[in-house]
């Protein structure tokens, strides 16, 4: 127990709700050993986010050599960058790992509210996405990555087939933003290989760091030696659970019940 390591590099968020908080939860409550690296500090509860401030690029860098220099991570994870300079920084240590990298790309909430800068979207393309085993976008941020418009699960599939060019070894579209696709998810390959991923509906408005826990998930399956589709089918199962479990804190929604 707790002899694989995970890493996620992203946002704490103030709420407890996602970000760093949410994974590292998701870490323990999977029995891997959970280190994170701080790319941004948010001022936020269930029902809005008041400030955001970027740790410099020194602190950024130290964090994750400290972790390598003694640490050996099984697998990471990428959350919130923010800007394009967060973005350059982590690219350049990334390259340097081989391990299993999930590129959670925190553009857009599930409502359509956007948590980076423009400027940060082409740096994603240009430089994680190619170095990503897996990309998990919501239907928003597989809009932007992708330069289209995502209606249907038609459009899906399109979008998939757009961010595999470029440069992901696999991508997984969650459609949980178009009505009548929530708990359908889109899987696609460098290789080719595609499956839709199907789970029931669990009727919550909880669902504060859902994207978070998913791929945080995906990462802890990674990093105790799973294959990705196996860790992607596990960690669905996950999900489900921990929003069975989801619980109201304040006002807005509220987290997911991770420990089961």
């Amino acid at each position: 127990m707790y002899s694989k390591i995970a890493l996620s590099i992203g946002g704490s968020d103030s709420g407890g709700g996602a970000g760093i908080q949410a994974d590292l939860r998701t870490f323990m409550a999977l029995k891997v050993h959970g280190c994170s690296v701080i790319t941004c500090i948010t001022a936020q509860n269930s029902i809005e986010v008041k400030c955001v401030e970027e740790v410099n690029s020194n602190t950024l860098l130290s964090q994750m050599d400290t972790l390598v220099d003694d640490f050996t991570i099984n697998a990471l994870k990428t959350g919130m960058l923010l800007n394009e300079r967060i973005i350059i920084d982590t690219a350049i240590r990334l390259r340097n790992y081989p391990i299993p990298k999930i590129i959670d790309p925190v553009m857009v909430t599930r409502t359509g509210s956007k948590l980076l800068e423009d400027s940060a979207i082409n740096a994603y393309k240009k430089l994680l996405l190619p170095i990503a085993e897996l990309v998990t976008p919501n239907i928003f941020e597989a809009n932007l990555l992708s330069n289209m418009k995502i209606n249907n699960k038609e459009d899906i599939e399109k979008a998939a087939k757009k961010i595999i060019g470029l440069g992901a070894k696999a991508v997984l579209i969650k459609g949980g933003g178009l009505e009548g696709m929530k708990g359908r998810d889109f899987f696609l390959d460098a290789n080719g290989r595609k499956d839709w991923f199907f789970n029931k509906f669990v009727n919550t408005q909880n669902t504060h760091g859902s994207g978070c826990t998913l791929s945080a998930a995906i990462c802890s399956y990674r990093a105790l030696g799973f294959e990705l589709i196996d860790s992607i089918q596990k960690s669905k199962l996950f999900i489900v659970k921990s929003l069975e479990k989801s619980y109201k804190i304040g006002s807005g929604p509220g987290p997911l019940g991770h420990y089961q």
